[in-house]
């Protein structure tokens, strides 16, 4: 379950912990409040999945949890959750989640009005744009970052503009936040091919890498390593990882070994 490090007396507690006990593992003390961290991998490498389940956990705790769609619809998404034995009707009544489908292509237009009323300065506000006003989260999942990038499309700047802003509206207000961003090679690792939305890796506070992993045995699993998460010490390991049913996103603390390609 998610849990904040306990903190001595007098201190702030400051850090998460995902609830995810070896994903946990490899982040010491947790993951800073109030930070924006980059949810990354390749198609059915379990981006969704493992949002997913810090959420469910992050609830349990009393979290408030906001998870914006920009691709699946909500209930497809509330079929995901029952899928692993999640009932979220009684988090929903209770006003503990908000699960919400956007539209980024809405998105964009309402940052290109914004920026002409504001003669292109860089301060906008984000919240009239993106965050609802009738629901104040602790955490907010943003499913997917590419989806945003693509409907900027030719509009680079913009969108950067836009993220800075939603970054500091975030940390602003205490908000710690995972964007999925789909990417097609894990670029980190010596690919050169620069995927939708690069700029926002310089931008965030975290990257978290989850990989489809292809073996030379013909067999086919998932791993996930930290890339970076300011202001902690992290375990640099590629450790394996899996998606169960009744269980969500498991991490293994064995660590990545054989011949195997990564994508």
């Amino acid at each position: 379950m998610v849990k904040e490090v306990k903190a001595k007396k007098g201190e702030k507690e400051d850090y998460l912990r995902l609830g995810i006990p070896g994903f946990d593992k490899l982040i010491n003390p947790g993951i800073p409040k109030g930070t924006s961290n980059l949810v990354e991998g390749g198609p059915g490498s379990g981006k969704t999945v493992f949002c997913l389940t810090l959420a469910m956990n992050a609830i349990k705790q009393g979290k408030k949890v906001l998870y914006m769609s920009f691709e699946e619809p909500e209930a497809r998404l509330k079929s995901h959750l029952a899928k692993f034995g999640w009932n979220i009707s009684d988090y929903e009544k209770k006003d503990k989640l908000m699960i919400k489908r956007f539209n980024a292509l809405d998105i964009a237009r309402s940052v290109e009005a914004l920026l002409s009323e504001a003669k292109k300065e860089l301060l906008i506000d984000v919240q009239s744009v993106l965050i609802p006003k009738d629901f104040s989260p602790d955490i907010v999942l943003i499913d997917s970052l590419s989806s945003i990038a693509s409907a900027f499309s030719g509009e680079n700047s913009r969108f950067r503009i836009y993220m800075e802003q939603l970054f500091r509206y975030l940390e602003g207000h205490e908000i710690t936040s995972f964007l999925i961003r789909e990417v097609s090679n894990p670029s980190h690792i010596g690919n050169t091919f620069v995927e939708q939305g690069e700029a926002v890796s310089f931008l965030s506070d975290g990257i978290i890498s989850i990989y489809n992993v292809f073996y030379d045995s013909g067999k086919r699993g998932r791993a996930i390593e930290i890339i970076k998460m300011r202001g902690t010490d992290i375990d640099r390991r590629m450790v394996e990882c899996d998606v169960k049913n009744r269980k969500g996103f498991i991490v293994s603390e064995s660590t990545l070994k054989g011949n195997y390609k990564l994508t």
